[in-house]
């Protein structure tokens, strides 16, 4: 038996994405302990074990138990499209002690806990301090990798929403999610929650949790965490080089991010990819514009730019 979620008008009208630093921090504490879960995160786990040197882990890691239910005062949705992580942390610092106190409960009589059941106001700082200690450690240097795939997943996610509706999106997401049109069914055995109460739903792609989906509700804001895709390309140092064709036409860098353009971008997250500087990327885009091989679209703030198809052509030819 899992989850059944009705979702009320009120609730679809205020679905949103957004991106979790810290989500991605806790959720890495699993990885860390069982690697053979997510081989593809390896890479990560053989520069991050050896860093661990010296840091507290205790309570972290009873937290976040092998299997099973995560404190989730250390994991508060988000509440912009584009949290930092120390405004994030800010909000695990300001986390309710006697929530705190419930949510330890749920967790058993680890005895590692014991210090935070004694003094949750202390502990909640400490956990807070542990937890920017392995960030700084072990995934500061990496979020820009990860906040690039995750990106590249909303974009492609809020595409879906856009020409195929609130069916196409969930759809997309994970087989263990199912939308009937009135209710969100969510595959998650042993797990009881409230739904939605018409303040929304938050998604939240995530590549440390990876293959599984998570959710989270009343007395939060609800949330679905669902894989990101192309989860598999995280480690690699770039894009497949240019075919040699390709890049004797236009230019070895162009046709780089010609490939790359497979997937909407922006051009900060195509730099970062790329590890160029945003102002040659811009540069490399708008010859590509106004070759008719890519085209910018504005979605809100940002610039998202995508293959036409005569760059997709191009591609498959070279």
């Amino acid at each position: 038996m899992g989850i059944e979620w009705e979702l009320a008008p009120e609730d679809l009208a205020r679905l949103r994405f957004a991106f979790s630093p810290i989500w991605e921090l806790v959720a890495s504490l699993r990885t860390l302990r069982d690697p053979a879960r997510q081989a593809v995160h390896l890479p990560w786990v053989r520069a991050a074990r050896p860093r661990l040197a010296g840091l507290d882990m205790r309570e972290l890691f009873a937290l976040v138990p092998p299997e099973g239910y995560i404190a989730d005062f250390i994991t508060p949705p988000p509440d912009t499209p584009l949290p930092d992580f120390p405004a994030e942390l800010e909000r695990v610092r300001q986390a309710d002690p006697a929530r705190v106190l419930e949510e330890v409960r749920r967790l058993g009589e680890d005895p590692a806990l014991d210090r935070l059941r004694a003094d949750p106001e202390a502990g909640i700082q400490r956990v807070a301090d542990a937890l920017e200690a392995y960030w700084q450690a072990c995934l500061a240097e990496y979020w820009p990798r990860v906040y690039t795939l995750l990106e590249r997943d909303v974009l492609r996610r809020s595409r879906r929403l856009a020409e195929g509706g609130a069916h196409a999106l969930f759809a997309s997401l994970d087989p263990a999610v199912t939308w009937t049109g009135t209710r969100l069914l969510i595959d998650r055995p042993w797990c009881e929650i409230d739904r939605p109460h018409g303040e929304g739903l938050v998604l939240v792609p995530s590549a440390f949790y990876w293959p599984a989906v998570a959710v989270m509700s009343a007395p939060y804001q609800s949330m679905l965490v669902y894989p990101v895709h192309g989860v598999g390309t995280l480690w690699e140092q770039g894009p497949p080089p240019a075919p040699d064709a390709l890049a004797a036409l236009i230019g070895r860098s162009r046709a780089r991010i010609l490939l790359a353009l497979g997937e909407p971008a922006t051009t900060s997250a195509l730099a970062r990819r790329m590890d160029i500087t945003p102002g040659a990327v811009s540069q490399h885009l708008g010859v590509l514009a106004d070759s008719g091989l890519a085209v910018g679209l504005r979605v809100g703030k940002q610039v998202l730019y995508r293959r036409t198809p005569i760059g997709d052509s191009l591609v498959g030819q070279a």
